[in-house]
């Protein structure tokens, strides 16, 4: 059987505090690379193999870019978005699926509730049913279908492996991370995935993260563009107060989690972290990798207690915080 690193590899994270006592402990991963690309610090191990679930968003984005899906504003960011199914993301995906025409029924990620609860509340009012147009990946998907018209690709079946599209994508993502991909498997959204090491993944995202639109390479373009598009439209990419956008909008950071406690960020200098829990939690992520940034000297110590106060890191008690959750790694 294939797996991730094991417990004894792994570093302790993040613990939560209840009233002083620490109650659970996260143990699992991370890297910090310096705005030059060298490895400031690692906990745990950094060669280790992870999926890393949608955090690999933005090299799918660029591999539908690369295939010629024409893609500017609130449509480039939402195609490297794990979005909550509000309308406003239901509307931007269906305009791009319409500007391919296409139809929802064309998307190959399966139908979904909404995560984002008042939305989930009102569809429930009007009687809505579950669709493809909400889940989380829709707009990476809507995108891989727009690359599947541009490059003259049958769209049915883009998610296979062994589709055109899907073997140009993993040339892109190979570029970035500086890897072959020996391993593939399939997300939860249908599409593939590949197994990299953590150092691979947060070269490639910091080679995304710091891409300039000036650059002499068309693909590196590509990928600041992508970028401008993530700060200039945060909601996108998640929703409105969620951490990933709240993050992108109030530190000028680029922020991306994946499922199974994968976290990426990047650092208006170039900073780059990669966290990766063992048990797969997600509730930690980021603020380890804020607090990495903060110790990094990429943000400041009021950028870093703004961070905490939107993330929602407070254990409560009768109605009442009585605790935090604190990240415990250390530069």
């Amino acid at each position: 059987m294939m797996e991730t690193f094991g417990v004894q590899d792994a570093v302790e994270l993040a613990v939560v505090d209840r009233n002083g006592f620490v109650e659970s402990r996260h143990a699992g991963a991370a890297i910090v690379l310096s705005p030059d690309g060298e490895v400031r610090a690692s906990f745990g191990p950094s060669d280790a193999l992870i999926l890393p679930r949608s955090t690999l968003k933005p090299l799918q984005a660029l591999g539908s870019l690369t295939a010629g899906a024409q893609l500017a504003g609130e449509q480039l960011a939402i195609s490297t978005a794990s979005h909550v199914g509000t309308d406003l993301h239901v509307e931007v995906v269906t305009e791009m699926l319409r500007g391919g025409g296409f139809s929802p029924s064309a998307l190959e990620c399966p139908p979904s509730w909404p995560a984002d609860n008042a939305t989930r509340d009102n569809m429930i009012r009007r009687g809505e049913d579950i669709s493809p147009l909400r889940m989380a990946c829709s707009g990476k998907h809507a995108a891989m279908l727009l690359a599947c018209r541009a490059s003259g690709w049958e769209s049915a079946g883009y998610t296979d492996p062994a589709h055109p599209l899907q073997a140009h994508t993993r040339d892109v993502i190979e570029r970035f991370v500086g890897e072959k991909m020996q391993i593939t498997t399939i997300d939860g959204c249908g599409a593939p995935v590949y197994a990299m090491t953590i150092a691979g993944l947060a070269r490639a995202i910091q080679r995304v993260g710091t891409a300039s639109e000036r650059s002499p390479f068309a693909l590196y373009r590509l990928a600041g563009e992508l970028m401008r598009a993530v700060r200039e439209n945060p909601w996108t990419i998640e929703g409105p107060g969620r951490p990933d956008s709240a993050l992108v909008e109030k530190l000028g950071v680029y922020s991306k989690f994946g499922a199974e406690g994968v976290q990426t960020m990047v650092a208006a200098d170039g900073t780059t972290v990669v966290v990766k829990t063992l048990d797969g939690s997600t509730r930690v992520g980021h603020t380890v990798a804020v607090h990495l940034l903060g110790q990094a000297g990429a943000l400041s110590a009021a950028q870093v207690a703004e961070a905490d106060s939107v993330l929602g890191l407070d254990v409560r008690g009768g109605g009442r915080p009585v605790g935090r959750i604190r990240s415990t790694v250390h530069l």
